[in-house]
């Protein structure tokens, strides 16, 4: 077979996939969950099962004990985050007349100066940043509510992907070998090599970064609201689980809490409470950069942030919430696939030159 025919029968495999996922986006959901749920808890089970216990019987344990923490986590934390949500939407604008107000009393002269002569514009800017982010925020609600999470869904959401989960799980051994065997035998070991790049990628960020985040938030959530900060839930679990773009989790969680410490201590005098606040955050990016990036992660995810975020968007746009939750996988694939193209690229004569082999360009 030509290298053209190959590579044409690969893209029109692609091309069908594509449409496919484009076409039953509205219903993939549930299965997507249940295969990002038997992903993540893979090695739990294979860790079990070389311990003696059956796989049946991993498999019932690990999903039994993952559903009552899922769903006693939600019991606890839906009551308190939709108080919070709806409060932090309603106080807004009035929280940041009373910052820019603290700012006004408290900054320095040259800073009073430009509130007064910009005082007006920028309340009103920032009060229209603010009204224009909850319309968005609303919109985007509206639009998952509408196109992929209505009632009907949302039952199918808990119902289906508990299913799915639990035989893809039980499963995953032996689809994994199955597919193997349909390799092109000319071309196995360079998709297994492939796959298994892949693979690292996303096992970094999906069982290792998603660890990182769901600790963080845990971690944010805590001790925030230890320091009695309003809305201390909201900000610390937002925080912890945007974690997964490096930076951006620390950092919006440290303004949106320390403009929130500001506003609710500072009138007080309570210095002391806006810097436990803000150290909250310094030592959560400490332990974060010094003990559970290099332990569970390490340098296996292989994703530039910027990659990272574009993918995000790109496929939240095609795809909604369903391209929210395909745009990882994707990204690392399409990112090993462009790394292995480059570097064949690089060995080749249109790189190269027709007289020259690929050792002369590497010793040149």
């Amino acid at each position: 077979m030509t290298l053209q025919r190959q590579i044409l029968i690969w893209l029109c495999g692609i091309t069908l996939c594509a449409v496919a996922l484009y076409l039953l986006s509205p219903i993939l959901l549930p299965f997507l969950m249940g295969m990002v749920i038997a992903y993540f808890l893979d090695p739990v089970a294979d860790w079990i099962e070389t311990h003696g216990l059956p796989r049946l019987a991993a498999t019932s344990i690990i999903l039994g004990v993952f559903t009552l923490l899922f769903v006693v986590c939600l019991i606890i934390l839906l009551p308190v985050l939709g108080r919070q949500i709806a409060a932090f939407a309603e106080n807004l604008p009035a929280n940041i007349g009373k910052l820019i107000a603290l700012v006004d009393s408290s900054g320095p002269d040259w800073l009073k100066e430009m509130l007064a002569d910009t005082r007006t514009s920028i309340e009103e800017s920032l009060v229209d940043t603010a009204k224009a982010a909850a319309g968005w925020i609303g919109t985007l609600l509206g639009s998952i509510w509408s196109g992929g999470l209505a009632v009907v869904n949302i039952v199918s959401l808990l119902v289906v992907t508990p299913v799915v989960a639990f035989y893809m799980l039980y499963d995953w051994d032996r689809m994994v070998s199955h597919v193997d065997s349909w390799l092109p035998r000319d071309h196995v070991e360079t998709i297994r090599e492939l796959a298994s790049e892949i693979d690292r990628a996303l096992a970094g960020f999906v069982r290792g970064q998603g660890t990182v985040c769901l600790i963080l938030a845990s971690y944010y959530a805590s001790g925030l609201s230890i320091a009695g900060l309003n809305f201390g839930v909201l900000i610390g679990i937002l925080s912890g689980l945007i974690s997964f773009v490096p930076y951006v989790g620390s950092i919006t969680g440290f303004v949106l809490a320390g403009g929130v410490a500001l506003i609710q201590f500072l009138p007080d005098g309570n210095w002391i409470m806006i810097g436990v606040v803000l150290g909250v955050f310094v030592v959560g990016q400490f332990i974060e950069g010094n003990f559970l990036s290099p332990k569970l992660v390490g340098d296996r995810v292989g994703l530039h942030p910027v990659w990272l975020m574009f993918a995000l968007f790109a496929f939240g746009l095609l795809l909604g919430f369903v391209g929210l939750l395909l745009a990882v996988p994707l990204a690392a694939a399409i990112g090993v696939l462009l790394r292995f193209g480059l570097k064949k690229y690089m060995q080749s004569p249109l790189y190269l030159g027709a007289n020259r082999s690929a050792s002369d360009g590497e010793g040149g």
